[in-house]
């Protein structure tokens, strides 16, 4: 165990990123129950819709798992905040705005506020405004990500040098190696999206997971730089329709276009004509689609031997 895992209260360094409106507790739950932390997103959800999903995933855990909160894209989030607190979730994700208000009502209810972020300058806010720990995500993730464009490789180490609170890294891993790289950069664990969709346990679209499964080192393509509305999706019919055509677009319609309706279009339908599938550049590398629980055995036994590996490499 290592201080993240102690905080969260979990066997293994490992937390599943919060998928938006395509969050679902039966994935989640997969998570926690293998060892992990299973993170349920709300993206845009209704209250209504949430509270359901909480319940579920009491019902399928007695692990601890997370809600995510897009601060400046769900439109109920005072009524979001009163559901986590209502129901003792015992931890929660920040994204997407700024945190400082709600980080000290999640901790006045002994909530641990993890803070998700793409730049040093926001770490170390949110490290001043209380935060517990620190996501630190790479431009290599999938979906909204950060205008900064830092990569992991880069951005991880900066930011363990910068705060001293933990540090979680995510984009761009989705295998033991992974882990291992993250942690030799100071992360003390990792958050996954893109690898989890590509599990049995994930209630997706075996179009999804099979675009995954078979795509190559290129086949991501990011949306929306020229709106200020930065999104890495997998390459598709709709997506490269977007791209092409993305200055034509008025800012109003660029966002009802990428919108999570289109999403859940992509993702739970598998309809490539009329929505997308969000994906990190991670995708090239996973090849199989193996349960929750061993794909999360097999990244800490391969994390283990890659590490007795350079050992012997560097002679030590």
């Amino acid at each position: 165990m290592n201080h993240l895992t102690q905080l969260l209260g979990i066997e293994l360094p490992i937390i599943q990123g919060g998928m938006g409106n395509i969050s679902n507790a039966k994935l989640s739950a997969a998570v926690s129950n293998a060892g992990g932390l299973g993170t349920m997103g709300v993206g845009t959800m209704t209250p209504e819709k949430v509270e359901k999903m909480i319940l579920e995933i009491v019902e399928l855990t007695n692990k601890p798992f997370a809600i995510n909160l897009p601060i400046n894209v769900n439109p109920h989030i005072k009524e979001m905040v009163s559901l986590i607190i209502k129901h003792k979730v015992p931890i929660v994700s920040l994204s997407a705005g700024n945190p400082a208000p709600l980080i000290p009502i999640f901790h006045d209810h002994d909530i641990k506020v993890m803070v998700v972020t793409g730049s040093v300058k926001h770490a170390k806010k949110a490290e001043m405004a209380g935060a517990d720990i620190i996501v630190a995500e790479g431009f290599e993730a999938a979906g909204i990500n950060s205008p900064f464009e830092s990569t992991t490789m880069t951005l991880i180490p900066q930011i363990v040098d910068a705060v001293k609170i933990p540090v979680v890294a995510a984009g761009g891993i989705a295998d033991g190696r992974g882990l291992l790289a993250a942690m030799a950069l100071g992360a003390q664990g990792v958050q996954m999206g893109t690898r989890f969709v590509a599990t049995k346990d994930a209630p997706f679209s075996q179009n999804y997971k099979k675009k995954i499964l078979n795509a190559n080192d290129h086949q991501t393509i990011i949306l929306g730089r020229s709106k200020g509305q930065v999104r890495r999706v997998l390459d598709g019919e709709y997506s490269s329709a977007l791209l092409k055509n993305e200055e034509n677009y008025s800012l109003p319609e660029y966002i009802d276009a990428t919108s999570e309706k289109h999403h859940l279009i992509g993702a739970i339908e598998g309809n490539e004509k009329d929505g997308f599938m969000n994906s990190g550049q991670i995708a090239g590398m996973i090849h199989d689609e193996p349960t929750v629980c061993q794909l999360l055995e097999q990244m800490m036994s391969d994390c283990r031997k890659t590490l007795k590996n350079i050992e012997s490499r560097l002679n030590i």
